[in-house]
């Protein structure tokens, strides 16, 4: 193999340098070449020399400076000066570079093999060379090279290079996957690119939560004109749709909340009367969920049955029961004269809460089941909406919860998710088939254990149980969010894989920087200066950690910032539409 055909270059142009310091994970470059010197900058790659001329071990650029060198001993000539040596200090440029993988022109019968991580540390002395454009394109397609053809994932191009940025499509979602940025950088368009790509495949199943009502482009209700879709698109029942038939239309009824979901809804934990609350609570549910059995001859259930089972229940027979505890009698020690009974004027307050939240029309969908919710096999039917794969329909299914009220969104998600989870979770394992959930705007419901709420850590205990033990299942989080800093720490620690777009705020910079490895910690310096639809990867997906440049979707999500100074010169604010927008308010719906 002649040198030309080298993927890494040693020309003199490429030539930047000698190791002068290494050690366990970085490398400290003496810069020899004033020419490559002023063209390097933080991420590029570079190639330090091993032991054959086949071999290189590649490095990332973390910092390129002019510091003052050591002493350098300078023999003075005899002739001019008979006196003794003395030291001069002179400038020099100095690169220090991350080890992240070594790279084989030739290894044994093979030809151009990469491989993650440093296979030993380089020597001091060794030649480095700068891996230009047209090297980078080469190396780049020799990484890619590496994982399958079928699974590859293509995430966008690497620097201003037209090589593609390819991750492991099995590996991203084995290992969870976080998806950080600021408002406006780019990750409802990383999340449609990826969706794009994923709706390829013949029997995908992926569930996005989209907490803004964006992600309705992607599917038939929102789709362009001309342009095909790539999603079902589902809605949390709203006031409207209850009467309006819908069958995107996705109701959570109440009896498939458990124990813990309900109280946190209902309960008061101030209240004095909060332990006898819960008490008859759970008494009274679990006796509904028995005589349903017994009346639609389902004994055979009735030895497994918990206060957690999904088995339907009236919630107007349940009130009715709590009244009866609060308004009961008893006899008094006479035996003759009624006295109040135990649960007199206890329950007064926990049935208050529970008529409050029915008679709000904002939840519907948890206390007006559809036609047919009470039978039981609703239940199966409502699963295979979103866990079957079809060809008549798209594996991937967006659920709108964008009219969900705030103080029980994080009860609602997790009940879905933990629904789901749990069928997974019973299925047959041959029969299992991996499944996605892409948490958009996770900080609103994944919060931090200090900041979650009693609502919130219900469906935090759920997602952290899913990012704990859902591969074992397939199950997989993308976990997206603007605020990274109000992410429970447990979920991100579980997330293999990293996407970090343009993130500003200190504290969000720092929780990324506390997730990548140490030897790569130095790449969190760029990302405030990130431009939009530019990340940094790393990952076990990736065997390249790197700065790329993300594909942009075919189909966007109504999530484009707004152009303020263009609209307030073009744009009139017309008075119908606010009309309309005050009618939407009224009927908690919007007018279609």
């Amino acid at each position: 193999m002649t040198t030309e055909e080298y993927v890494v270059s040693t020309e003199d142009d490429c030539y930047i340098g000698r190791v002068a310091s290494v050690d366990t994970n970085r490398a400290l470059i003496l810069a020899e070449s004033p020419e490559v010197i002023q063209t390097l900058t933080v991420s590029d790659l570079v190639a330090i020399q091993g032991a054959t001329p086949q071999e290189f071990l590649v490095g990332i650029i973390e910092k390129v400076k002019r510091s003052i060198g050591s002493p350098i001993l300078i023999e003075p000539e005899a002739e001019e000066n008979d006196e003794e040596d003395f030291d001069v200090v002179i400038d020099h440029d100095v690169v220090q570079v991350a080890l992240i993988g070594t790279y084989w022109e030739v290894l044994g019968d093979k030809r151009q093999i990469f491989k993650r991580g440093a296979k030993y540390f380089p020597r001091v002395d060794k030649q480095v060379f700068l891996i230009k454009e047209e090297s980078l394109e080469n190396l780049m397609s020799v990484v890619a090279s590496d994982t399958p053809e079928d699974i590859q994932l293509v995430l966008g191009t690497y620097g201003n290079t037209q090589s593609k940025a390819v991750a492991n499509g099995d590996k991203l979602f084995q290992r969870h996957a976080a998806l950080l940025g600021s408002t406006g950088s780019g990750k409802s368009w990383t999340v449609a690119s990826l969706l794009e790509q994923a709706a390829k495949l013949e029997h995908t199943n992926i569930i996005l939560f989209d907490l803004h009502g964006e992600y309705k482009t992607l599917t038939r209700e929102g789709v362009e004109a001309g342009k095909d879709p790539i999603a079902e698109y589902y809605k949390i029942a709203g006031p409207a749709d209850i009467e309006n038939k819908n069958s995107s239309s996705v109701f959570v009824p109440h009896w498939l909340l458990n124990k813990d979901e309900m109280l946190a809804l209902l309960l008061d934990r101030s209240d004095n009367n909060a332990p006898n609350q819960s008490s008859r609570f759970t008494h009274h549910v679990r006796e509904l969920k028995q005589q349903y059995l017994v009346e639609n001859n389902l004994t055979e259930l009735t030895d497994g049955l918990t206060i957690d089972s999904p088995i339907p229940y009236s919630i107007r027979h349940l009130l009715d029961r709590l009244s009866t505890d609060d308004n009961g009698t008893k006899l008094g020690a006479n035996g003759k004269t009624e006295v109040k009974g135990d649960w007199n004027g206890k329950l007064t307050r926990f049935i208050g809460r529970l008529e409050t939240k029915i008679d709000d029309k904002r939840n519907s969908f948890l206390f007006e089941s559809p036609e047919g919710a009470n039978e039981y096999e609703w239940l199966a039917t409502y699963a295979n909406q979103f866990l079957e794969t079809k060809s008549d329909s798209f594996g991937i299914k967006v659920i709108d919860f964008s009219e969900v009220p705030s103080d029980i969104l994080p009860i609602v998600i997790g009940v879905l998710t933990r629904f789901l989870y749990n069928v997974q979770f019973w299925r047959a394992e041959e029969d299992r088939t991996p499944i996605a959930f892409v948490c958009d705007e996770a900080h609103i419901y994944l919060p931090t254990k200090d900041a979650s709420d009693a609502d919130s850590r219900i469906a935090l205990d759920t997602f952290e149980k899913v990012a704990k033990e859902g591969r074992k299942y397939g199950v997989s989080l993308l976990v997206v969010s603007q605020r990274p800093s109000d992410v429970s720490r447990t979920i991100l620690s579980q997330c293999n894989n990293l996407i970090a777009l343009r993130l500003s705020n200190p504290q969000d910079q720092q929780v990324v920087h506390k997730m990548m490895p140490d030897s790569l910690s130095s790449l969190t310096s760029v990302l405030p200066i990130l431009d939009t639809g530019e990340a940094v990867v790393l990952g076990d997906a990736v065997l390249l950690p790197s700065r790329i440049k993300l594909n942009k979707p075919n189909l966007e999500p109504a999530s484009a910032t707004k152009d303020f100074w263009r609209d307030w010169s073009s744009k009139e604010s017309k008075g119908d539409s606010i009309i309309s927008a005050v009618e939407s308010l009224r009927r908690q719906s919007r007018l279609r």
